[in-house]
């Protein structure tokens, strides 16, 4: 492997676009998952992979799962499946986009709205497999909320990233995955348990979103008031 971008110039840049964050600094999964995603990109790079291209597919991707939901059991594990390989290519947009120098404030756009789009498709798969619709647009005013906070303070001149809640994007994958995997599981032990595993879920999203939600009104008061 030649990468035309080290690791101590891929750290630099990527801690540029995360608020100053040094992942260096950050525990040994941090750490790893950046490290592998410095890796991945370079090849992909290597490949003339474009970051769009990615994070099309992760949208992609995204928008399958609901699909996937309707399957039963088995549809709901292909979706967490699904969900975890998202999850990797929002990673690795960001990552072949450092590598290739085609970071750009567009790309920002670009990779904010897919991860809108994105949990958009998660939580209809909550949705089709059972859960309370109610529920469900709940679980995604209250994200939705915590991004448009995080956003408008950034544009007040709050730092980036300004505070790290239990109800950051990487909660979200993981509630997913686990509530798909949960449920898939529960579904073919009995299934009528199917649906009470999936509102435990959806509310769990919920619920962290709320809490994630009042950590980072307190740190904009902190910042901006």
């Amino acid at each position: 492997m030649n990468p035309s971008v080290t690791w101590d110039e891929y750290v630099t840049a990527w801690s540029g676009l995360h608020g100053g964050f040094d992942p260096r600094r950050a525990s040994v999964l941090v750490r790893g998952w950046v490290r592998c995603a410095y890796i991945i990109g370079v090849w992909l790079g290597g490949k003339r992979v474009a970051p769009l291209t990615v994070t099309t597919a992760g949208v992609l991707l995204c928008l399958a799962v609901p699909f996937a939901a309707l399957g039963g059991p088995a549809g709901l594990a292909l979706g967490a499946l699904l969900v975890l390989l998202a999850a990797v290519a929002d990673g690795l947009d960001g990552a072949v986009a450092v590598v290739t120098g085609r970071t750009s404030r567009a790309g920002f756009v670009y990779d904010s709205v897919a991860d809108r789009l994105g949990e958009i498709g998660w939580l209809a798969a909550f949705w089709v497999a059972g859960a309370p619709g109610p529920l469900v647009v709940g679980a995604g005013v209250a994200s939705w909320l915590h991004e448009y906070v995080r956003a408008r303070s950034t544009a007040a001149g709050m730092a980036e990233i300004g505070q790290i809640t239990v109800g950051e994007r990487p909660t979200r994958v993981a509630v997913t995955v686990t509530g798909l995997l949960v449920a898939a599981v529960a579904g073919l032990v009995h299934s009528t348990w199917t649906t009470p595993v999936l509102v435990i879920a959806v509310a769990a999203w919920a619920a962290l979103q709320l809490i994630g939600l009042a950590q980072l009104t307190a740190a904009v008061r902190r910042a901006l008031h």
